[in-house]
């Protein structure tokens, strides 16, 4: 899946902001690997770098996986776009909104999150927003 590396990604960053809160400047644990249950078992052996007074280690992470995507012959761009950041159970729990608000979230999304959603495929994530969550 091409949007598992930037989740993988995203999550080490958030990770490593959430340690240094958590365990101070000290001692930080970086995620440096991290694996979906289904690969490879083997991880990478722990290592750790100490420079100007702070601690880095390496963690490996096991991921859940989910293989759930949003259905349907008209979910291509919403599964291509939005399955990076969200997954398809937490979107489709959301309340059922209309096309106006479905509309400012995907814009959001793109410009103040920087989600990386081409500008064409914005009208089909709406439309499948509205269809599949709109309101009842």
């Amino acid at each position: 899946m091409g949007f598992s590396r930037r989740l993988i990604t995203a999550g080490a960053v958030a990770a490593a902001g959430l340690a240094i809160g958590t365990f101070g400047r000290d001692t930080v644990p970086v995620v440096v690997q991290a694996r979906a249950a289904q690969e490879s078992p083997a991880a990478a052996a722990p290592s750790t770098v100490t420079a100007a007074g702070i601690t880095l280690r390496s963690v490996s992470v096991d991921l859940p996986t989910s293989d759930r995507m949003f259905a349907g012959a008209d979910a291509d761009a919403i599964n291509n776009n939005c399955l990076a950041c969200h997954s398809a159970g937490m979107v489709l729990n959301q309340p059922g909104f209309g096309q106006a608000v479905w509309q400012q979230e995907v814009e959001k999304m793109r410009a103040q999150f920087k989600a990386p959603v081409d500008e064409a495929d914005v009208p089909a994530i709406v439309a499948y927003l509205v269809s599949h969550k709109g309101p009842r």
